[in-house]
């Protein structure tokens, strides 16, 4: 090989000191994985993975809603939100209606023994989240939130369209 070969970018790691333009995205797929480990052992005991838990929050915090809203608000496509549909249909969490003027829509509702795992959750999850940010110092979790917040929340958000 010869010397004039052009230098290299940096190789993104998600390790500290990592510069690559990568990496702040790195790090976030991998403290989202972590996330949702420690989520996910909270609903396991209830019988729900966070696909289905995703959509429970959507539907309490929208109300009901059609298939394809839902599958945009989780990032899901039609054929995976049309699973965890079936899935909170056949556990009672939820049920599917008619949408009024639209023969072919059926719109998503949470029932009440789902707003009940939707809240029993929120206590099994509670102990697993002070484990998540047990490594952070006072006031860090807070400071944390906020700027993940902002980050997933611009003012200008002309990403959330492009899911």
């Amino acid at each position: 090989m010869t010397s004039d070969a052009q230098p290299t970018a940096p190789r993104a790691t998600d390790r500290p000191g990592d510069t690559s333009p990568f990496a702040l995205g790195l790090l976030l797929r991998r403290a989202h994985w972590r996330a949702a480990a420690v989520m996910g052992e909270a609903l396991r005991p209830l019988g729900v993975e966070l696909r289905h838990f995703a959509v429970l929050i959507e539907l309490v915090n929208h109300g009901p809603m059609v298939q394809r809203d839902l599958a945009a608000a989780t990032g899901s496509d039609k054929a995976g939100i049309m699973r965890v549909v079936d899935d909170l249909e056949r556990k009672g969490l939820a049920v599917r209606k008619a949408v009024p003027g639209d023969r072919r829509a059926r719109a998503v509702e949470i029932t009440p023994q789902g707003l009940e795992l939707f809240d029993a959750a929120h206590v099994a999850a509670e102990p697993l989240a002070e484990r998540l940010t047990a490594e952070l110092g006072a006031g860090e979790p807070e400071r944390l939130t906020d700027l993940l917040t902002r980050l997933a929340h611009p003012p200008s958000d002309d990403l959330s369209h492009k899911r």
